[in-house]
């Protein structure tokens, strides 16, 4: 078991409050492109929560007053009738904008992963492909699980906000009385009316709302400062990777990796130890965090105190009627807790600007790859000349060339093969073909024009490709042909027959509308490898690209089935033109072109019959192939 990494304690500068503020209002503005009524709900529910506790609070105040001064039941009962309907009405209020908020909290993931999808859909796909960018969104995913940080963490932050900021206004709105009213002059309470007396009061109210949401924010920036990305790393890899990748349950069974995985769960976790109480969390809560949440607490309650005996002896110098104490004590305590809260806002706010500076980073990935201006010709027939010019390239953060100074040409019409052993640069050379990637030197032309001029919407159209690592979806067969809702269903079903798949197809119940796999159909239909790859080749001939790549498109298909499809290739591909990527020389025999590369080299070109008389790396690869099928006496 290798050893595991431990948390970093890294003494780090807190972000500035500005800067923070500033990362929050984008995330605002996110979160209302992607929903805005998910904001509108969450701020309707919160102001409705904040507001109407005090019509309740108010009333009561009245009646008990009412009671206490002995008034005539004629007077007695508008107070309570007031109470019971405030108290109704606002239970019914709180009750409905909680059930809108909750409602489209449903989205809440959907908008979330939404909001990444759209950027990595968009995104270069050299920049998706870049490790940096797959770690970088990995930390956002583990960000988000660990304590909801980042994203997910605004909108919790944007709820205690609108909620702090208007239960201080129904606070100072049913508190301004308790300073205002005084105590009559004859009482022996009557010091309670000196200024000082009052702002005394109000800077205790003050010290004790900073202090308790100093320390609650003291607290919480624990939280940031522990990294518990690795610990949810490892617990999902561990406990969920038999359930949520079924297609490795073989391997899982076959070789006993159930008892691995629980045993590595369980060093992992305890190594890491990121939940458990020897955690840095765990640590911290038993210690400095669980002290400064406790205290905050503690200071809280005590100015509570110093409420309810300041509006009690108010209320015993004749300043106002007994009732009213609960309303005052109800209100100072709603102001309390809503400036602490403002504070602890505003604190949180801070905290989660760390854990935004990745999001940005992700989602300020600038496109580089120059999108072009010029409209590729639409040749009805389809005359087109691909020419690759001295190209070199190399993957980011790599000093090795995958091609060097590459230099082919293929037309219209003809097949074209790419052989060579693994790592000899036949899928670079595709992805650049495919304008996936962009070379380091040299050019890539189009009829004689770099194909960078060419709109990249367009260029990328000319192309229909079968990657060897395809994927298909869990949807209809006909809308994984046509890779759209809505298809020419007379069509799909004719490509799916010239890819070999018409058999299967005619004993599908539902035709082209029976689903592939079970993830949403009860009904859907697992297919093999096979049947995947001619359905992956349909899904090229229904696109009716001018040029089709096929990388390996026959690797999972039987010997009758890959000869049958090798019979009508020429028929399956009609006039388009076709690159051919495979390690089956044998299979490269009809193409009017082999490239051989070795080493990011194309070393050799021509006919297969040609390089097969020819020393040199076809040959080689040509006859270590043969002696498998060559009758050995």
């Amino acid at each position: 078991m290798p050893k595991m990494p431990k948390e970093k304690k890294e003494k780090k500068e807190r972000l500035p409050l500005r800067t923070a503020a500033a990362y929050t209002l984008r995330g605002y503005a996110i979160w209302w492109k992607a929903d805005p009524q998910l904001l509108i709900s969450k701020a309707v529910s919160k102001v409705v929560t904040a507001l109407l506790p005090y019509l309740p609070l108010y009333f009561t105040a009245r009646l008990v007053n009412a009671i206490a001064w002995g008034l005539p039941p004629a007077q007695v009962w508008p107070s309570l009738w007031a109470l019971l309907i405030s108290t109704a009405a606002a239970g019914i209020l709180r009750a409905a904008a909680a059930c809108w908020s909750e409602t489209l909290n449903g989205h809440l993931w959907g908008d979330w992963n939404q909001i990444f999808f759209e950027k990595l859909l968009t995104m270069d796909f050299c920049d998706v492909d870049n490790p940096k960018t797959q770690d970088l969104f990995i930390k956002i995913q583990q960000n988000s699980n660990w304590a909801s940080w980042g994203l997910l963490r605004i909108l919790n932050g944007f709820e205690n906000l609108i909620g702090a900021l208007f239960g201080i206004l129904g606070a100072v709105a049913l508190s301004v009385s308790l300073f205002t009213l005084p105590v009559p002059s004859g009482s022996a309470l009557a010091w309670l009316n000196h200024p000082l007396c009052l702002l005394g009061m109000l800077g205790l109210m003050l010290l004790s709302v900073y202090a308790a949401s100093a320390l609650a924010n003291k607290g919480s920036s624990f939280w940031a400062a522990t990294d518990g990305a690795m610990g949810n790393r490892l617990f999902f890899f561990t406990n969920c990777i038999a359930i949520c990748e079924h297609q490795r349950g073989t391997d899982i069974r076959i070789y006993a990796q159930d008892r691995y995985l629980a045993d590595m769960s369980r060093k992992a976790l305890k190594s890491t130890d990121s939940f458990g109480p020897r955690s840095g969390i765990g640590r911290a809560a038993r210690g400095p965090m669980g002290l400064c949440m406790a205290s905050s607490g503690a200071v809280s309650q005590a100015f509570t105190g110093v409420i309810y005996l300041f509006a009690g002896l108010k209320a015993l110098g004749g300043a106002f009627g007994i009732g009213s104490v609960t309303q005052y004590v109800g209100a100072l305590a709603g102001l309390a807790q809503g400036l602490s809260g403002l504070l602890e806002a505003l604190g949180e706010l801070r905290t989660n600007g760390e854990f935004l500076k990745p999001v940005y980073e992700f989602l300020d990935t600038p496109n580089r790859m120059y999108q072009g201006s010029l409209t590729t010709e639409k040749r009805s027939d389809r005359r087109y000349e691909i020419e690759f010019r001295d190209v070199s390239f190399k993957y980011p953060g790599t000093d090795t060339w995958a091609l060097r100074n590459v230099s082919l040409r293929f037309r219209a019409g003809e097949r074209l093969a790419v052989v060579g052993e693994n790592g000899s640069g036949k899928t670079t050379f595709i992805k650049l073909l495919c304008r996936l990637y962009d070379p380091d030197e040299g050019e890539i032309l189009l009829n004689g024009i770099d194909i960078r001029k060419y709109r990249y919407d367009e260029y990328l159209a000319l192309f229909s490709v079968v990657f060897q690592d395809f994927q298909l979806l869990s949807q209809g067969l006909g809308q994984n042909v046509a890779a759209a809702e809505e298809y020419d269903r007379a069509r799909a079903e004719d490509c799916l027959m010239r890819a070999g798949f018409g058999e299967r197809l005619s004993a599908l119940p539902k035709g082209l509308d029976t689903c592939l796999y079970r993830e949403f159909e009860e009904d859907g239909v697992e297919i093999s490898g096979g049947e995947a790859q001619k359905i992956a080749l349909a899904r090229v001939l229904y696109q009716d690209a001018p040029f089709i790549v096929l990388d390996e498109p026959t690797a999972a298909l039987d010997p009758e089935a890959e000869a049958e499809i090798y019979t009508r290739f020429n028929d399956i591909i009609e006039n388009k033109t076709a690159v051919y990527i495979s390690h089956r020389l044998s299979s490269c025999r009809f193409c009017d072109e082999i490239a051989v590369f070795d080493h990011g080299r194309v070393v050799q070109q021509g006919s297969h019959d040609a390089l097969v008389c020819a020393e040199g790396k076809y040959r080689s690869l040509w006859e270590a192939q043969a002696q498998y099928y060559t009758h050995q006496e």
